[in-house]
């Protein structure tokens, strides 16, 4: 047992729960409690939705950062390293910094809740700190729900992106049950952005009302309707562009003066990123983000898709989304609990009649897609050396 009073951050970390079966929101409820007489918030602009919520997070900081705006911005999960979780005006933290908040936290949380919290939550209050007393803190939402750690703190407004089925077990079973936990998570006032279910805009009204007769709060909805005015360069995904018009919706209401030469200098590490000329890797993992990739390889040559997905998952419908795209594909392995069996994902592949091969190197008459989760991401990255081999 570790001494969680004394213990660094990564060996603290060590000994958090990353997953779990049910939420409790009273740990980082009581914690922020404590935490929040020690800490001045900024300006909170809180992020939820299904897909977006991290290409929508990094294009709004580092468009703040640039502007002279001190910006936090966190997001999850991490691809290679931790400190990409919490980006401080257009760069990851440092370890130095992350230290710094992490002995905050010891020095002033109790033993009881500094063992409590879960590795979310605890991450969670690390990027609160660092917020303290800069201009903006964009925080992105885990779940995304109602009780999500990000959602202990009070939001001057909230962004939605696109809300589509996943997390089911948390979350509910319809869009419209997915909807409600999401926006129920509203303080002030939610702008929407691009959905494929109109009935998140109706679920929008519901929340409204329903917060209005429970806790007396009034809530301002803003859609957003233009898709089209602003565009990015031909190097970004074009889904990118919806998630841009979240942002500058926000801008404007803001008051800040639109500037498209910044947003073409934002690097999205791991959406719809081209690493190599005939190399892609996508983080997403649910059959929305499919769809959208499905768009966007629809008039290329079809692609070597390098794949494995959590149980979890919808990766049955995720494979027969991508099947008209897919040349082979190749599962790629992973050492975790929560990956699918490797027997139904090959079972699946042959009912889809979908080829399945080996991959060892990178051929460049080919083009290739990594996609279905970060894990998949990030234990591609890793082998990029061996994989580049003549």
């Amino acid at each position: 047992m570790i001494d969680f009073k004394t213990a660094s951050l990564m060996k603290l970390l060590e000994h958090k729960t990353m997953y779990y079966d049910k939420i409790d929101f009273s740990i980082v409820k009581k914690s922020w409690e404590i935490l929040s007489k020690n800490v001045k918030l900024p300006y909170v602009i809180h992020i939820i939705g299904t897909n977006g919520k991290g290409s929508t997070g990094r294009f709004l900081a580092s468009y703040l950062s640039k502007k002279s705006f001190k910006t936090v911005h966190y997001s999850s999960p991490h691809i290679l390293k931790f400190n990409e979780r919490i980006w401080l005006d257009g760069r990851d933290s440092s370890d130095l910094e992350l230290e710094i908040a992490h002995k905050t936290l010891q020095d002033i949380l109790d033993t009881y809740l500094l063992e409590k919290l879960t590795y979310f939550e605890y991450t969670t209050l690390l990027a609160l700190v660092l917020s303290s007393s800069l201009d903006y803190l964009v925080l992105e939402a885990g779940l995304g729900g109602e009780f999500d750690a990000t959602n202990v703190v009070p939001s001057d407004v909230t962004l939605v992106t696109t809300i589509g089925l996943d997390h089911q077990n948390f979350l509910g079973n319809t869009i419209e049950e997915i909807a409600k936990t999401k926006l129920r998570s509203v303080d002030k006032k939610m702008i929407i952005g691009y959905q494929e279910y109109k009935e998140v805009f109706e679920v929008a009204k519901e929340v409204k009302e329903e917060l209005k007769q429970e806790e007396n709060l009034d809530i301002d909805i803003e859609i957003v309707n233009e898709f089209d005015k602003y565009k990015l360069p031909d190097s970004y995904a074009n889904y990118l562009n919806k998630n841009l018009a979240l942002v500058i919706h926000l801008l404007k209401d803001l008051d800040i003066k639109i500037d498209m030469d910044i947003f073409s200098q934002v690097e999205l590490f791991g959406r719809c990123q081209k690493i190599l000329p005939n190399v892609t890797i996508d983080v997403g993992h649910n059959p929305l983000a499919a769809k959208v990739l499905l768009e966007e390889f629809k008039n290329e040559k079809k692609v070597h898709l390098i794949y494995n997905s959590y149980k979890d998952k919808d990766y049955e419908n995720v494979l027969t989304i991508l099947k008209p795209i897919i040349e082979t594909i190749t599962i790629i392995e992973l050492d975790d609990k929560r990956v699918c069996d490797k027997n139904n994902l090959l079972n699946i592949c042959k009912s889809l009649n979908i080829m399945v091969t080996n991959f060892s190197k990178i051929d460049d008459k080919k083009e290739y897609l990594v996609f279905g989760s970060f894990l998949v991401v990030e234990k591609f990255l890793r082998q990029m050396g061996r994989f580049n081999e003549k």
